[in-house]
Protein backbone atom coordinates (compact mmCIF):
# COMPACT_ATOMS: atom_id res chain seq x y z
CA UNK A 1 0.00 0.00 0.00
CA UNK A 2 1.84 3.29 -1.06
CA UNK A 3 1.50 6.44 0.91
CA UNK A 4 -1.32 8.30 -0.57
CA UNK A 5 -3.00 5.49 -0.10
CA UNK A 6 -2.50 5.49 3.77
CA UNK A 7 -2.97 8.99 3.70
CA UNK A 8 -6.19 8.23 2.65
CA UNK A 9 -7.15 6.12 4.72
CA UNK A 10 -5.96 8.09 7.74
CA UNK A 11 -7.85 10.93 6.52
CA UNK A 12 -11.18 9.11 6.17
CA UNK A 13 -10.75 8.26 9.46
CA UNK A 14 -10.11 11.20 11.19
CA UNK A 15 -12.98 12.59 9.07
CA UNK A 16 -15.32 9.54 10.16
CA UNK A 17 -14.58 10.42 13.74
CA UNK A 18 -15.46 13.70 13.65
CA UNK A 19 -18.73 13.15 12.28
CA UNK A 20 -19.88 11.52 14.97
CA UNK A 21 -18.96 14.20 17.95
CA UNK A 22 -22.34 16.07 16.92
CA UNK A 23 -24.29 13.12 17.19
CA UNK A 24 -22.93 12.19 20.67
CA UNK A 25 -23.24 16.03 21.88
CA UNK A 26 -26.49 16.38 20.13
CA UNK A 27 -28.30 13.51 22.50
CA UNK A 28 -27.60 16.00 25.74
CA UNK A 29 -29.77 19.20 25.13
CA UNK A 30 -31.03 19.33 28.26
CA UNK A 31 -29.01 20.05 31.63
CA UNK A 32 -30.58 17.94 34.59
CA UNK A 33 -32.73 19.82 37.18
CA UNK A 34 -32.53 18.17 40.48
CA UNK A 35 -35.82 16.05 41.48
CA UNK A 36 -37.66 16.40 38.01
CA UNK A 37 -38.21 13.70 35.43
CA UNK A 38 -34.88 14.47 32.62
CA UNK A 39 -35.92 12.61 29.67
CA UNK A 40 -39.65 11.48 30.55
CA UNK A 41 -41.09 8.98 27.93
CA UNK A 42 -44.43 10.75 28.63
CA UNK A 43 -44.01 14.48 27.63
CA UNK A 44 -46.77 16.93 29.59
CA UNK A 45 -46.93 20.54 30.56
CA UNK A 46 -47.50 21.14 33.83
CA UNK A 47 -48.55 24.77 33.51
CA UNK A 48 -52.30 24.19 31.95
CA UNK A 49 -55.47 21.98 32.51
CA UNK A 50 -56.55 19.30 31.07
CA UNK A 51 -60.08 18.33 30.45
CA UNK A 52 -61.47 14.84 30.81
CA UNK A 53 -60.47 13.56 27.18
CA UNK A 54 -57.13 15.35 27.85
CA UNK A 55 -56.63 13.69 31.53
CA UNK A 56 -57.71 10.34 30.34
CA UNK A 57 -55.26 10.89 27.09
CA UNK A 58 -52.33 11.27 29.26
CA UNK A 59 -53.21 8.65 31.44
CA UNK A 60 -53.56 6.38 28.45
CA UNK A 61 -49.64 7.46 27.41
CA UNK A 62 -48.71 6.63 31.09
CA UNK A 63 -49.74 3.41 30.86
CA UNK A 64 -48.94 2.43 27.00
CA UNK A 65 -44.99 3.59 28.42
CA UNK A 66 -44.68 2.03 31.79
CA UNK A 67 -46.73 -1.51 31.58
CA UNK A 68 -45.06 -2.80 33.96
CA UNK A 69 -45.98 -0.24 36.50
CA UNK A 70 -49.21 1.03 35.33
CA UNK A 71 -52.60 -0.36 34.99
CA UNK A 72 -55.90 1.52 34.10
CA UNK A 73 -59.27 0.67 34.76
CA UNK A 74 -62.51 2.39 34.74
CA UNK A 75 -64.39 1.86 37.98
CA UNK A 76 -67.80 2.87 37.66
CA UNK A 77 -69.64 5.73 35.07
CA UNK A 78 -70.84 9.10 36.06
CA UNK A 79 -73.98 10.57 35.77
CA UNK A 80 -73.28 11.39 31.86
CA UNK A 81 -71.83 7.98 31.16
CA UNK A 82 -68.19 8.86 31.41
CA UNK A 83 -66.06 6.01 32.32
CA UNK A 84 -64.06 7.27 35.91
CA UNK A 85 -60.85 5.78 35.32
CA UNK A 86 -58.46 4.92 37.96
CA UNK A 87 -54.55 4.43 37.71
CA UNK A 88 -52.90 1.04 39.87
CA UNK A 89 -49.02 1.95 40.05
CA UNK A 90 -46.83 -0.18 41.43
CA UNK A 91 -43.55 -2.57 40.73
CA UNK A 92 -45.82 -5.29 39.44
CA UNK A 93 -43.02 -7.49 39.27
CA UNK A 94 -42.19 -7.35 43.23
CA UNK A 95 -45.66 -9.09 44.03
CA UNK A 96 -49.64 -8.20 43.75
CA UNK A 97 -50.19 -4.85 43.69
CA UNK A 98 -53.71 -5.37 45.80
CA UNK A 99 -51.43 -7.14 48.20
CA UNK A 100 -49.43 -4.16 48.87
CA UNK A 101 -49.96 -1.82 51.65
CA UNK A 102 -52.08 0.95 49.41
CA UNK A 103 -52.34 5.01 48.88
CA UNK A 104 -55.41 6.18 47.51
CA UNK A 105 -55.42 9.45 45.90
CA UNK A 106 -58.45 11.37 44.19
CA UNK A 107 -59.37 14.94 42.68
CA UNK A 108 -62.31 17.01 41.47
CA UNK A 109 -64.69 16.04 43.80
CA UNK A 110 -66.19 19.27 43.39
CA UNK A 111 -66.14 19.86 39.67
CA UNK A 112 -65.05 23.48 39.95
CA UNK A 113 -61.83 22.24 42.22
CA UNK A 114 -60.24 21.16 39.07
CA UNK A 115 -56.33 21.30 40.14
CA UNK A 116 -56.93 18.24 41.80
CA UNK A 117 -56.87 16.17 38.45
CA UNK A 118 -53.84 17.60 37.92
CA UNK A 119 -52.18 17.10 41.27
CA UNK A 120 -53.06 13.28 41.07
CA UNK A 121 -52.08 12.89 37.77
CA UNK A 122 -48.66 14.61 38.12
CA UNK A 123 -47.91 12.12 41.13
CA UNK A 124 -48.73 9.11 38.63
CA UNK A 125 -46.48 11.01 36.26
CA UNK A 126 -43.83 11.50 38.51
CA UNK A 127 -43.52 7.78 40.30
CA UNK A 128 -43.58 5.97 37.05
CA UNK A 129 -40.73 8.64 35.23
CA UNK A 130 -38.86 8.58 38.61
CA UNK A 131 -39.01 4.88 38.82
CA UNK A 132 -35.77 3.98 36.89
CA UNK A 133 -33.60 7.16 37.95
CA UNK A 134 -34.19 7.47 41.88
CA UNK A 135 -33.67 4.64 44.38
CA UNK A 136 -36.08 5.56 46.55
CA UNK A 137 -39.06 5.88 44.38
CA UNK A 138 -38.10 2.19 43.12
CA UNK A 139 -37.87 0.81 46.78
CA UNK A 140 -41.20 2.60 47.22
CA UNK A 141 -43.02 1.07 44.53
CA UNK A 142 -41.40 -2.21 45.23
CA UNK A 143 -43.22 -2.22 48.66
CA UNK A 144 -46.50 0.09 47.70
CA UNK A 145 -48.94 0.52 45.39
CA UNK A 146 -50.98 3.95 44.81
CA UNK A 147 -54.60 4.14 43.82
CA UNK A 148 -54.93 7.34 41.78
CA UNK A 149 -58.48 8.86 40.40
CA UNK A 150 -57.71 11.95 39.15
CA UNK A 151 -61.16 13.10 38.47
CA UNK A 152 -64.03 11.68 40.25
CA UNK A 153 -66.43 14.36 38.36
CA UNK A 154 -65.74 14.03 34.47
CA UNK A 155 -69.26 15.35 33.94
CA UNK A 156 -68.86 18.78 35.13
CA UNK A 157 -65.39 19.11 35.03
CA UNK A 158 -65.96 19.71 31.33
CA UNK A 159 -69.11 21.88 31.79
CA UNK A 160 -66.81 24.12 34.27
CA UNK A 161 -64.37 24.19 31.06
CA UNK A 162 -66.27 23.98 28.43
CA UNK A 163 -69.33 26.29 29.27
CA UNK A 164 -69.89 29.80 30.92
CA UNK A 165 -69.17 29.70 34.73
CA UNK A 166 -68.09 31.43 37.39
CA UNK A 167 -65.15 30.46 39.86
CA UNK A 168 -67.45 28.75 41.73
CA UNK A 169 -69.77 26.83 39.36
CA UNK A 170 -70.65 24.41 38.89
CA UNK A 171 -69.50 22.89 42.17
CA UNK A 172 -72.02 19.73 41.95
CA UNK A 173 -72.47 16.99 39.07
CA UNK A 174 -74.60 17.26 35.94
CA UNK A 175 -78.07 15.95 37.74
CA UNK A 176 -79.88 19.03 36.94
CA UNK A 177 -83.01 20.32 40.36
CA UNK A 178 -85.18 22.07 40.51
CA UNK A 179 -83.50 24.92 42.49
CA UNK A 180 -85.93 27.58 43.36
CA UNK A 181 -88.67 24.90 43.46
CA UNK A 182 -91.27 26.10 40.47
CA UNK A 183 -91.54 22.97 38.72
CA UNK A 184 -88.82 23.48 36.05
CA UNK A 185 -85.33 22.35 36.76
CA UNK A 186 -82.21 24.41 35.30
CA UNK A 187 -84.20 26.53 33.31
CA UNK A 188 -82.34 29.97 34.44
CA UNK A 189 -78.55 29.45 34.49
CA UNK A 190 -76.02 32.01 33.53
CA UNK A 191 -75.64 33.47 30.44
CA UNK A 192 -72.68 34.62 28.61
CA UNK A 193 -73.77 37.41 27.85
CA UNK A 194 -70.56 38.73 25.80
CA UNK A 195 -69.54 35.37 24.62
CA UNK A 196 -66.27 35.30 26.52
CA UNK A 197 -67.49 31.91 28.24
CA UNK A 198 -66.34 33.39 31.30
CA UNK A 199 -69.47 34.81 33.82
CA UNK A 200 -68.70 37.99 35.21
CA UNK A 201 -70.75 40.38 37.29
CA UNK A 202 -72.63 43.00 36.56
CA UNK A 203 -72.85 46.69 37.18
CA UNK A 204 -75.17 49.72 36.49
CA UNK A 205 -75.05 53.30 37.01
CA UNK A 206 -77.38 54.53 39.90
CA UNK A 207 -78.42 57.11 41.71
CA UNK A 208 -78.42 55.13 44.62
CA UNK A 209 -75.19 53.07 44.17
CA UNK A 210 -72.60 52.27 46.71
CA UNK A 211 -69.53 52.16 44.61
CA UNK A 212 -67.59 54.51 42.10
CA UNK A 213 -64.58 53.16 40.35
CA UNK A 214 -60.95 53.52 41.75
CA UNK A 215 -59.82 56.60 40.01
CA UNK A 216 -55.92 54.97 40.07
CA UNK A 217 -57.52 51.65 38.95
CA UNK A 218 -60.54 51.38 36.97
CA UNK A 219 -61.08 48.06 37.14
CA UNK A 220 -61.53 47.97 41.13
CA UNK A 221 -64.63 48.80 42.36
CA UNK A 222 -64.94 50.94 45.87
CA UNK A 223 -67.84 51.36 48.33
CA UNK A 224 -67.90 54.49 49.34
CA UNK A 225 -68.47 55.86 52.81
CA UNK A 226 -71.92 55.57 54.32
CA UNK A 227 -72.51 59.45 54.26
CA UNK A 228 -70.93 59.64 50.36
CA UNK A 229 -72.85 59.01 47.27
CA UNK A 230 -71.74 55.89 44.99
CA UNK A 231 -72.47 55.80 41.30
CA UNK A 232 -72.22 51.90 40.24
CA UNK A 233 -74.86 49.35 41.66
CA UNK A 234 -73.59 45.57 41.40
CA UNK A 235 -76.15 43.37 39.77
CA UNK A 236 -74.40 40.27 40.53
CA UNK A 237 -72.84 37.18 38.21
CA UNK A 238 -74.04 38.10 34.34
CA UNK A 239 -76.55 36.76 33.26
CA UNK A 240 -80.81 37.74 32.79
CA UNK A 241 -84.20 36.17 33.75
CA UNK A 242 -84.78 33.53 31.73
CA UNK A 243 -88.03 32.11 32.93
CA UNK A 244 -89.60 35.57 33.64
CA UNK A 245 -89.77 34.65 37.55
CA UNK A 246 -88.04 38.34 38.33
CA UNK A 247 -85.11 36.90 39.32
CA UNK A 248 -81.40 35.79 37.30
CA UNK A 249 -79.40 33.08 37.71
CA UNK A 250 -81.73 31.15 40.93
CA UNK A 251 -82.12 27.89 38.58
CA UNK A 252 -79.00 26.28 36.93
CA UNK A 253 -76.79 23.06 37.82
CA UNK A 254 -77.06 21.30 41.00
CA UNK A 255 -76.99 22.29 44.05
CA UNK A 256 -76.56 19.23 45.37
CA UNK A 257 -72.86 18.87 46.73
CA UNK A 258 -70.58 15.39 46.03
CA UNK A 259 -69.21 15.75 49.16
CA UNK A 260 -72.32 15.34 51.34
CA UNK A 261 -72.95 11.99 50.01
CA UNK A 262 -70.83 9.68 52.14
CA UNK A 263 -71.66 7.57 54.60
CA UNK A 264 -70.16 8.83 57.92
CA UNK A 265 -72.56 10.93 59.45
CA UNK A 266 -74.53 11.38 57.11
CA UNK A 267 -77.36 14.51 57.13
CA UNK A 268 -80.28 14.86 55.01
CA UNK A 269 -80.21 18.35 53.26
CA UNK A 270 -82.66 20.07 55.47
CA UNK A 271 -79.40 19.90 58.32
CA UNK A 272 -76.86 19.25 55.74
CA UNK A 273 -77.01 22.02 52.76
CA UNK A 274 -75.91 19.83 49.50
CA UNK A 275 -77.06 15.80 50.82
CA UNK A 276 -79.01 14.15 47.79
CA UNK A 277 -81.36 11.31 48.83
CA UNK A 278 -79.24 9.23 50.54
CA UNK A 279 -75.32 7.89 51.51
CA UNK A 280 -74.18 7.24 47.90
CA UNK A 281 -77.09 8.37 46.41
CA UNK A 282 -74.54 9.77 42.81
CA UNK A 283 -72.59 7.39 40.80
CA UNK A 284 -69.50 8.81 41.31
CA UNK A 285 -69.05 8.78 45.28
CA UNK A 286 -70.83 5.39 44.88
CA UNK A 287 -68.37 3.87 42.36
CA UNK A 288 -65.12 4.94 44.82
CA UNK A 289 -66.95 3.65 47.71
CA UNK A 290 -67.36 0.16 45.99
CA UNK A 291 -63.80 0.22 44.88
CA UNK A 292 -62.24 1.07 48.27
CA UNK A 293 -64.66 -1.76 49.92
CA UNK A 294 -62.72 -4.17 47.35
CA UNK A 295 -59.28 -2.85 48.48
CA UNK A 296 -58.61 -3.77 52.01
CA UNK A 297 -54.90 -3.15 51.64
CA UNK A 298 -55.99 0.83 50.75
CA UNK A 299 -54.07 1.92 54.48
CA UNK A 300 -54.07 5.86 53.64
CA UNK A 301 -56.00 8.05 51.79
CA UNK A 302 -55.83 11.88 50.29
CA UNK A 303 -58.25 13.77 48.38
CA UNK A 304 -57.59 17.26 46.79
CA UNK A 305 -60.05 20.06 46.90
CA UNK A 306 -59.56 23.93 46.74
CA UNK A 307 -59.24 26.96 48.25
CA UNK A 308 -57.15 27.97 51.17
CA UNK A 309 -53.80 26.08 51.72
CA UNK A 310 -55.22 23.52 54.10
CA UNK A 311 -54.01 20.02 55.17
CA UNK A 312 -56.87 18.92 56.85
CA UNK A 313 -58.04 16.12 59.18
CA UNK A 314 -61.22 14.94 60.29
CA UNK A 315 -64.37 14.82 62.06
CA UNK A 316 -65.85 17.42 59.95
CA UNK A 317 -68.44 17.77 63.04
CA UNK A 318 -68.08 18.39 66.76
CA UNK A 319 -70.27 16.00 67.80
CA UNK A 320 -67.85 12.96 65.80
CA UNK A 321 -64.82 14.58 67.66
CA UNK A 322 -63.93 11.32 70.29
CA UNK A 323 -64.04 8.95 66.79
CA UNK A 324 -60.41 10.47 66.34
CA UNK A 325 -58.62 9.21 69.60
CA UNK A 326 -55.28 10.20 70.96
CA UNK A 327 -53.34 7.43 69.15
CA UNK A 328 -54.34 8.24 65.92
CA UNK A 329 -54.21 11.63 66.26
CA UNK A 330 -50.41 11.38 66.90
CA UNK A 331 -49.98 9.75 63.33
CA UNK A 332 -52.31 12.45 61.74
CA UNK A 333 -50.33 15.25 63.69
CA UNK A 334 -46.66 13.66 62.66
CA UNK A 335 -47.91 13.35 59.31
CA UNK A 336 -49.50 16.56 58.83
CA UNK A 337 -47.17 18.54 61.03
CA UNK A 338 -44.84 17.22 58.29
CA UNK A 339 -46.74 18.76 55.55
CA UNK A 340 -46.67 22.08 56.68
CA UNK A 341 -43.01 22.11 56.40
CA UNK A 342 -43.08 20.40 52.99
CA UNK A 343 -45.85 23.05 51.39
CA UNK A 344 -44.87 26.41 52.45
CA UNK A 345 -48.51 28.46 53.42
CA UNK A 346 -50.35 25.70 53.96
CA UNK A 347 -51.46 24.70 57.48
CA UNK A 348 -52.47 21.85 58.98
CA UNK A 349 -56.21 22.34 60.21
CA UNK A 350 -59.12 20.04 61.90
CA UNK A 351 -62.05 20.42 59.69
CA UNK A 352 -65.30 21.57 62.46
CA UNK A 353 -62.89 23.59 64.19
CA UNK A 354 -60.65 25.18 62.21
CA UNK A 355 -63.21 25.46 58.98
CA UNK A 356 -66.95 24.28 59.02
CA UNK A 357 -69.40 21.78 60.17
CA UNK A 358 -69.23 19.10 57.15
CA UNK A 359 -71.22 16.19 57.52
CA UNK A 360 -71.56 13.19 54.68
CA UNK A 361 -67.77 13.83 53.61
CA UNK A 362 -65.19 11.62 51.97
CA UNK A 363 -62.98 12.38 54.31
CA UNK A 364 -65.03 11.05 57.43
CA UNK A 365 -66.19 7.96 55.70
CA UNK A 366 -62.85 7.21 54.79
CA UNK A 367 -61.54 6.76 58.53
CA UNK A 368 -64.74 6.46 60.51
CA UNK A 369 -66.00 3.47 57.87
CA UNK A 370 -63.14 2.21 56.63
CA UNK A 371 -60.24 2.70 59.24
CA UNK A 372 -57.70 4.68 56.46
CA UNK A 373 -56.00 7.56 57.34
CA UNK A 374 -57.21 10.42 55.10
CA UNK A 375 -56.60 13.94 54.57
CA UNK A 376 -57.88 16.68 52.92
CA UNK A 377 -55.92 19.15 50.96
CA UNK A 378 -57.17 22.59 50.27
CA UNK A 379 -55.17 23.75 47.13
CA UNK A 380 -53.58 27.26 46.13
CA UNK A 381 -53.63 30.25 48.53
CA UNK A 382 -52.52 33.52 48.02
CA UNK A 383 -48.91 33.31 49.73
CA UNK A 384 -48.37 31.72 46.68
CA UNK A 385 -48.17 34.87 44.81
CA UNK A 386 -46.28 36.94 46.61
CA UNK A 387 -45.71 35.31 49.94
CA UNK A 388 -47.96 37.66 52.52
CA UNK A 389 -50.69 35.58 53.02
CA UNK A 390 -53.38 38.29 52.37
CA UNK A 391 -56.43 36.14 52.46
CA UNK A 392 -58.82 34.69 49.85
CA UNK A 393 -60.41 37.23 47.69
CA UNK A 394 -58.20 40.04 48.53
CA UNK A 395 -59.53 42.47 46.05
CA UNK A 396 -56.06 43.97 45.95
CA UNK A 397 -53.56 41.53 45.71
CA UNK A 398 -55.51 40.11 42.92
CA UNK A 399 -55.51 43.03 40.95
CA UNK A 400 -51.58 43.49 42.02
CA UNK A 401 -51.17 39.60 40.25
CA UNK A 402 -53.16 40.65 37.52
CA UNK A 403 -51.09 43.76 36.83
CA UNK A 404 -47.66 42.46 37.34
CA UNK A 405 -47.43 38.83 37.35
CA UNK A 406 -50.70 37.89 34.54
CA UNK A 407 -50.10 41.24 32.62
CA UNK A 408 -54.18 41.58 32.56
CA UNK A 409 -54.97 37.76 31.13
CA UNK A 410 -57.15 37.58 34.71
CA UNK A 411 -59.31 39.95 34.33
CA UNK A 412 -62.22 41.09 31.92
CA UNK A 413 -62.60 44.84 31.52
CA UNK A 414 -65.47 46.62 32.12
CA UNK A 415 -67.79 46.60 28.53
CA UNK A 416 -71.28 48.16 28.26
CA UNK A 417 -74.06 45.91 27.22
CA UNK A 418 -78.04 46.50 26.73
CA UNK A 419 -79.70 44.08 29.22
CA UNK A 420 -83.02 42.77 28.28
CA UNK A 421 -84.18 43.36 32.24
CA UNK A 422 -81.94 45.94 33.27
CA UNK A 423 -81.00 47.85 30.50
CA UNK A 424 -77.81 49.59 30.07
CA UNK A 425 -75.07 48.02 32.21
CA UNK A 426 -71.16 47.47 32.23
CA UNK A 427 -70.44 43.66 32.53
CA UNK A 428 -66.50 42.82 33.59
CA UNK A 429 -64.50 41.06 36.24
CA UNK A 430 -62.41 38.16 37.31
CA UNK A 431 -62.26 35.05 35.04
CA UNK A 432 -63.36 31.96 35.81
CA UNK A 433 -59.89 30.75 35.97
CA UNK A 434 -58.35 33.27 38.62
CA UNK A 435 -58.60 33.32 41.95
CA UNK A 436 -59.21 29.04 42.51
CA UNK A 437 -57.42 28.02 40.46
CA UNK A 438 -53.59 28.11 39.97
CA UNK A 439 -51.96 30.40 37.11
CA UNK A 440 -50.05 28.29 34.96
CA UNK A 441 -46.44 29.49 36.49
CA UNK A 442 -48.22 28.28 40.07
CA UNK A 443 -49.42 25.33 38.90
CA UNK A 444 -46.10 22.58 38.75
CA UNK A 445 -44.18 23.52 42.07
CA UNK A 446 -47.68 23.26 43.90
CA UNK A 447 -48.54 20.21 42.03
CA UNK A 448 -44.58 18.57 43.62
CA UNK A 449 -45.16 19.74 47.25
CA UNK A 450 -48.20 17.93 47.42
CA UNK A 451 -47.14 15.24 45.45
CA UNK A 452 -43.96 14.91 47.95
CA UNK A 453 -46.78 14.77 51.10
CA UNK A 454 -48.81 12.18 49.68
CA UNK A 455 -45.42 10.36 48.84
CA UNK A 456 -44.72 10.83 52.57
CA UNK A 457 -47.59 9.65 54.00
CA UNK A 458 -47.52 6.55 51.35
CA UNK A 459 -44.30 5.91 52.58
CA UNK A 460 -45.45 5.69 55.86
CA UNK A 461 -48.29 3.26 55.57
CA UNK A 462 -47.08 0.06 57.31
CA UNK A 463 -44.04 -2.29 56.25
CA UNK A 464 -43.38 -5.60 58.10
CA UNK A 465 -40.03 -7.76 58.45
CA UNK A 466 -39.07 -10.72 60.17
CA UNK A 467 -36.37 -9.13 62.17
CA UNK A 468 -35.62 -12.02 64.59
CA UNK A 469 -35.78 -15.69 64.99
CA UNK A 470 -34.74 -17.51 67.84
CA UNK A 471 -34.84 -21.45 68.27
CA UNK A 472 -34.58 -22.87 72.27
CA UNK A 473 -34.20 -26.60 72.22
CA UNK A 474 -36.69 -27.56 75.09
CA UNK A 475 -35.86 -31.59 75.30
CA UNK A 476 -38.28 -34.36 74.26
CA UNK A 477 -38.32 -33.92 70.70
CA UNK A 478 -39.45 -30.44 71.56
CA UNK A 479 -37.77 -26.84 70.55
CA UNK A 480 -39.54 -23.73 71.02
CA UNK A 481 -39.52 -21.21 68.11
CA UNK A 482 -40.06 -17.05 68.98
CA UNK A 483 -40.30 -14.68 66.02
CA UNK A 484 -40.00 -10.90 66.03
CA UNK A 485 -42.44 -9.31 63.45
CA UNK A 486 -41.46 -5.04 63.03
CA UNK A 487 -43.33 -2.51 61.30
CA UNK A 488 -40.68 -0.01 60.31
CA UNK A 489 -42.93 3.04 59.32
CA UNK A 490 -45.34 5.24 61.69
CA UNK A 491 -48.64 3.68 60.78
CA UNK A 492 -50.26 0.28 62.39
CA UNK A 493 -51.72 -2.39 60.70
CA UNK A 494 -54.75 -1.30 62.05
CA UNK A 495 -55.69 2.65 63.15
CA UNK A 496 -58.07 2.13 66.09
CA UNK A 497 -61.24 2.96 64.68
CA UNK A 498 -60.83 -0.18 62.66
CA UNK A 499 -59.73 -2.41 65.88
CA UNK A 500 -63.03 -0.23 67.76
CA UNK A 501 -66.04 -1.98 64.91
CA UNK A 502 -63.85 -4.72 63.75
CA UNK A 503 -63.44 -3.13 59.77
CA UNK A 504 -60.75 -5.43 58.48
CA UNK A 505 -59.56 -8.67 59.75
CA UNK A 506 -56.41 -9.60 62.13
CA UNK A 507 -53.00 -9.71 60.99
CA UNK A 508 -51.87 -13.68 61.02
CA UNK A 509 -48.62 -15.07 61.33
CA UNK A 510 -47.73 -18.81 60.47
CA UNK A 511 -45.70 -21.71 60.64
CA UNK A 512 -45.29 -24.24 57.82
CA UNK A 513 -43.08 -27.18 57.64
CA UNK A 514 -43.27 -28.40 61.39
CA UNK A 515 -45.27 -30.02 63.79
CA UNK A 516 -46.99 -27.41 65.73
CA UNK A 517 -48.06 -28.71 69.22
CA UNK A 518 -49.24 -24.58 70.61
CA UNK A 519 -48.71 -21.43 69.32
CA UNK A 520 -49.27 -17.89 71.42
CA UNK A 521 -48.34 -14.45 71.33
CA UNK A 522 -46.13 -12.71 73.87
CA UNK A 523 -46.84 -9.83 75.35
CA UNK A 524 -43.71 -9.96 77.62
CA UNK A 525 -40.78 -11.82 76.75
CA UNK A 526 -38.75 -10.83 79.61
CA UNK A 527 -41.33 -12.36 82.13
CA UNK A 528 -42.80 -14.65 79.99
CA UNK A 529 -46.34 -13.21 79.60
CA UNK A 530 -48.06 -15.28 76.87
CA UNK A 531 -51.80 -15.89 75.64
CA UNK A 532 -51.81 -18.79 73.75
CA UNK A 533 -54.03 -19.69 70.79
CA UNK A 534 -55.62 -23.03 71.48
CA UNK A 535 -57.44 -23.02 67.82
CA UNK A 536 -55.04 -23.61 64.86
CA UNK A 537 -52.05 -22.49 66.50
CA UNK A 538 -50.21 -22.63 63.81
CA UNK A 539 -51.37 -19.48 62.37
CA UNK A 540 -51.53 -16.75 65.32
CA UNK A 541 -54.17 -14.19 64.97
CA UNK A 542 -52.56 -10.34 65.93
CA UNK A 543 -54.82 -7.91 66.46
CA UNK A 544 -52.40 -5.08 65.55
CA UNK A 545 -48.44 -4.32 64.98
CA UNK A 546 -48.01 -0.64 65.79
CA UNK A 547 -46.39 1.68 64.03
CA UNK A 548 -42.29 1.49 64.43
CA UNK A 549 -42.90 -1.36 66.97
CA UNK A 550 -42.95 -4.77 67.17
CA UNK A 551 -44.93 -8.07 68.26
CA UNK A 552 -43.27 -11.67 69.03
CA UNK A 553 -45.14 -14.78 68.41
CA UNK A 554 -43.99 -18.62 69.67
CA UNK A 555 -44.66 -21.82 68.69
CA UNK A 556 -43.69 -25.33 70.44
CA UNK A 557 -43.12 -27.42 67.95
CA UNK A 558 -41.24 -31.06 67.47
CA UNK A 559 -39.06 -32.10 64.69
CA UNK A 560 -36.25 -30.75 63.27
CA UNK A 561 -36.87 -29.77 59.60
CA UNK A 562 -36.86 -26.95 58.19
CA UNK A 563 -39.59 -24.42 58.48
CA UNK A 564 -41.24 -21.10 57.03
CA UNK A 565 -42.52 -18.24 58.76
CA UNK A 566 -44.82 -15.97 57.09
CA UNK A 567 -46.63 -12.88 57.83
CA UNK A 568 -50.07 -11.57 55.90
CA UNK A 569 -51.76 -8.13 56.72
CA UNK A 570 -54.53 -6.58 55.24
CA UNK A 571 -52.59 -3.14 54.92
CA UNK A 572 -49.39 -4.17 55.91
CA UNK A 573 -48.09 -6.54 53.50
CA UNK A 574 -46.17 -9.79 53.66
CA UNK A 575 -43.22 -10.87 54.72
CA UNK A 576 -41.87 -14.10 55.33
CA UNK A 577 -38.59 -16.17 57.22
CA UNK A 578 -37.44 -19.45 56.16
CA UNK A 579 -34.97 -21.61 57.31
Amino acid sequence: MNFKNIRKIAILGILSFLLTIPSVYAQEKFFRAIGTPHKPKVEVSWNRYYTYEGIVEIMEKITKAYPDLVRMESIGKSFEGNEIYLLTISDFKTGDPDKKPAMYIDGNIHSNEIQGAEFSLYTAWYLTEMFGELDFIKELLQDKTFYINPTINPDARNNYMNEPNTPHSPRSGMIVLDNDKDGQAGEDGFNDLNDDNHITMMIRKSPTGRYIKDPQDPRRLIRVEAEEKGEFEMLGYEGKDTDGDGEVNEDGIGYYDPNRDWGWNWQPDHIQRGAYKYPFSLPESRAVMEFIMDHPNIAGAQSYHNYGGMILRGPGAEEDKNTYNAEDVKIYDAIGKKGEEMIPGYRYLVVYKDLYSVFGGELDWFYGGRGIYTYTNELMNSYQYFHKNEGRGNQEEELKVDRYLTFGDAFVPWEEFDHPQYGKIQIGGFKKNFGRAHPGFLLEQDAHRNMAFTIYHGYHTPKLSITDVKEENLGGGLKQITATIYNERLMPTHSSQDLKYNIERPDYISISGANVVTGMVVNDEDFNKVEEQKQNPEKIKVDNIPGMESVKVRWIVSGNGNYRINVDSAKGGTAAWSK
